[in-house]
């Protein structure tokens, strides 16, 4: 009987590069006035707290990624937990676009972006691609990575950036370019069903 050879594995990235939860800014263009996150200085694992509560308008938070990560980015790690899961949320159902937390992940080509959207969905189905945008400036995909609870439990996530790419926006091709990794945005919102919304955030980690 011929055994198959096993690929090797891949290398151990060279490079990882925690995010501190004191870089994150506000994405002015898109937020609203009311600043809803805070950071905890937990001794364990410091992370940004989002509480988000209507009538209040959406805010986003972002890292944006310089030096050699931007174009040798691999991977991004993060750690979060559903503190409080908007009422009925689910971002593939119109006019239910809520979600506990979202993790955005950006990449740039030409004048064109490409969004990832990762979210912990109230009622969503886990593991759903939705929400699609594509037009010459923009494409974006939403992806319900977590659905339901239980609340008040770190979840840890690893991205594979460019398989992740490939995937959705290079229709899997594996030889496919992949431009330049811009940074990471976060957000929690209640806005579309009118109800609270919570998630914690920490151990964002870049690796390349």
């Amino acid at each position: 009987m011929l055994l198959a050879a096993r690929a090797p594995a891949d290398p151990l990235p060279a490079h990882r590069v925690s995010v501190d939860v004191g870089q994150w800014r506000v994405v002015e263009r898109d937020s609203g006035p009311v600043n809803y996150y805070a950071v905890v200085h937990d001794p364990v694992m410091p992370f940004i707290r989002a509480r988000y509560r209507p009538p209040a308008r959406t805010m986003v938070l972002g890292f944006q990624v310089g030096g050699e990560a931007r174009s040798k980015a691999r991977a991004v790690g993060w750690k979060w937990r559903a503190m409080a899961l908007p009422r009925g949320g689910n971002e593939c159902a119109k006019d239910r676009g809520d979600s506990a937390g979202v993790v955005y992940l950006t990449w740039k080509r030409g004048l064109r972006w490409y969004t990832l959207k990762y979210v912990w969905s109230s009622v969503g189905p886990k593991g759903w691609t939705c929400d699609r945008k594509r037009n010459l400036f923009l494409a974006q995909d939403t992806v319900i990575l977590e659905s339901g609870g239980p609340t008040n439990v770190w979840q840890a996530e690893e991205i594979d950036l460019k398989k992740e790419f490939r995937r959705h926006f290079e229709d899997g091709n594996v030889d496919a370019a992949v431009p330049d990794f811009q940074g990471v945005g976060l957000m929690s919102d209640g806005d579309q069903t009118q109800s609270d919304s919570a998630a914690d955030y920490g151990n964002f980690v870049i690796s390349w």
